[in-house]
C-alpha cells in the first residue's frame, strides 16, 4: 500500500481554492503552517495576517490561494478525508464484507500518525484540528450552496462507502446512511470528549473511540 500511496496526489474539489497550493513551494508552506497556527490559537483567532507574519509573506499573496481562512479549513478538511478514503481504499479491498467494515470502522475512528509521504503536512496534527474544529466547515449559512458546488463529496463520499458496507452485512438495515454518517461523526466526538470531557464518555486511555464505535455498530447491526 504504501508503494501506491506514494505515487497518489491527494485531490481537493477545485473550487474551493483560487490556486492550488500544492502548485508551488509557498502554497504548501500556507498549508503547512496554516495547520501549525490553527492547532497553536485555533480557528476563531487565525488570521491571514497571522499566517502571513508565521511564513514571512504579505497576506495578499495568502488570498492568491484561498478567498478566505473559511475555504482554507474547507480545504484542509477536504485533504483529510480524501487521505481518510486512499486508505480506506487499500487497507479494505481484499477482505469479506464483515471483516471490511470493522477495519473501516478503525481506520476512520483511529489515533493518527504522521505519515511521511506529505512532508509539509502534519496529519496528527491535521487530526486534532479535524476534532476540534471539522463541523465549523460545514454550520454555515452558505453550506447548502457549498454542498452544491461539491465542497464536501469526499466527505459524503465515505459515508457513502461505509453505507454500502453496512448493507453488504445487513440488507435489510433500514438506516445504513445514518449508521455511516454516525460513524464518521461520533469518531471525532469520541475522540473530543476523550480529551475534553472526560465524565460523560468511557473513552480513555486504555479504550478507544474505535472500541466503543465497533461495537455500537456491530451489536446493531445483529439486533
Amino acid at each position: 500500500m504504501d508503494s501506491l500511496l506514494s505515487n497518489l496526489k491527494i485531490s481537493v474539489p477545485e473550487k474551493i481554492y483560487v490556486k492550488d497550493p500544492e502548485s508551488s513551494t509557498l502554497g504548501k508552506r500556507i498549508i503547512e503552517h496554516s495547520i501549525l497556527l490553527i492547532d497553536d490559537i485555533g480557528f476563531d483567532s487565525f488570521t491571514f495576517k497571522k499566517l502571513g507574519q508565521l511564513i514571512g509573506s504579505n497576506e495578499s499573496s495568502i488570498y492568491r490561494y484561498f478567498e478566505s481562512k473559511h475555504n482554507l479549513l474547507l480545504y484542509l478538511s477536504s485533504w483529510y478525508w480524501a487521505w481518510i478514503e486512499y486508505q480506506l481504499v487499500f487497507e479494505t479491498h481484499s477482505l469479506n464484507p464483515s471483516e471490511k467494515l470493522e477495519k473501516a470502522i478503525e481506520i476512520v475512528t483511529r489515533s493518527i500518525k504522521v505519515d511521511s509521504k506529505f512532508s509539509h503536512i502534519n496529519e496528527t496534527i491535521l487530526n486534532k484540528i479535524i476534532v476540534n474544529e471539522n463541523s465549523k466547515s460545514f454550520l454555515t449559512k452558505e453550506v447548502d450552496q457549498e454542498n452544491k458546488e461539491g465542497f464536501f463529496i469526499i466527505y459524503k463520499r465515505i459515508v457513502h462507502r461505509l453505507r454500502d458496507m453496512i448493507i453488504a452485512i445487513n440488507p435489510d438495515y433500514k438506516f445504513a446512511s445514518s449508521l455511516g454518517s454516525t460513524i464518521l461523526e461520533s469518531g471525532l466526538h469520541q475522540h473530543f470528549l476523550k480529551d475534553h470531557f472526560k465524565t460523560i464518555t468511557d473513552c480513555n486511555a486504555s479504550i478507544t473511540p474505535t472500541s466503543f464505535i465497533k461495537n455500537l455498530v456491530l451489536n446493531t447491526l445483529k439486533s
